[in-house]
């Protein structure tokens, strides 16, 4: 009996000894043999980092995506569809690609940031289901001042937020769109939800001043346009 006793003691440490000269093993292979190739994998979300950590850029499902960041500091978490988001050095979201479809519509849109704002470049794609697909797709530029950063914005939010004067807070949305201070839209290459494809320019305060299109009956359009939108030239 006690000679069993000991054999199944011997095993037992045995047993372990093989355990972990087995973790060490894989262990060593992996660090050994850094670059692995996988055929298929499936995978909810990626961070592709630096040496240091630094994050560079998400890939990443719905559920996991990145809400951003500002100077190295997650923004508030947010619904953002799946796709990659693009990190600089300095810790700021600089831009990505985004996309999804469903009963509704479809949408994919590329975007560059620029430093320290929100996005002043996109190669964008959206329609919804139906009669009525509104499809819009086409490439779109911003401008956006040096002065009101994408920080500033969301601490001037915050405080609003914490008013809760609904009131209040439409009011100086409305103050800061009119000032520019989110940005203005300058220019449109692509075609429009009323079939026009072409070119579509506004000026520094977002109203169209130049269009250059072909309409959905073939018809050519060079129209320049004054303050209010009425039509000071037409060439076809």
């Amino acid at each position: 009996m006690e000679r069993l006793i000991k054999e199944v003691r011997i095993l037992k440490i045995y047993s372990v000894v093989l355990t972990i000269l087995c973790f060490m093993f894989i262990f060593l292979a992996f660090r050994n043999n850094p670059e692995q190739h996988f055929k298929e994998i499936d995978v909810e979300r990626i961070n592709i980092v630096e040496k240091d950590g630094t994050l560079k850029m998400v890939i990443s499902n719905k559920e996991r995506q990145h809400p951003g960041m500002v100077n190295h500091q997650l923004m508030k978490p947010r619904e953002r569809e799946a796709g990659m988001i693009f990190f600089n050095s300095k810790g700021d979201e600089c831009g990505g690609l985004v996309y999804d479809g469903d009963a509704k519509g479809s949408g994919m849109v590329y975007s560059v940031d620029q430093r320290n704002t929100d996005q002043i470049m996109q190669l964008q794609y959206s329609e919804a289901t139906g009669k009525e697909k509104g499809r819009v797709y086409g490439l779109k530029l911003w401008d956006r001042p040096d002065d009101f950063t994408l920080e500033r914005l969301i601490k001037v939010d915050d405080s609003l937020k914490k008013l809760n004067d609904p009131v209040l807070y439409k009011n100086i949305w409305a103050k800061l769109t009119k000032e520019g201070k989110l940005g203005r839209e300058r220019f449109f290459a692509g075609k429009t939800a009323d079939g026009d494809v072409g070119l579509f320019l506004r000026d520094d305060q977002g109203k169209v001043r130049l269009r250059i299109y072909v309409d959905k009956n073939n018809k050519t359009h060079i129209e320049s346009l004054d303050d209010n939108g009425a039509i000071l030239k037409n060439n076809y």
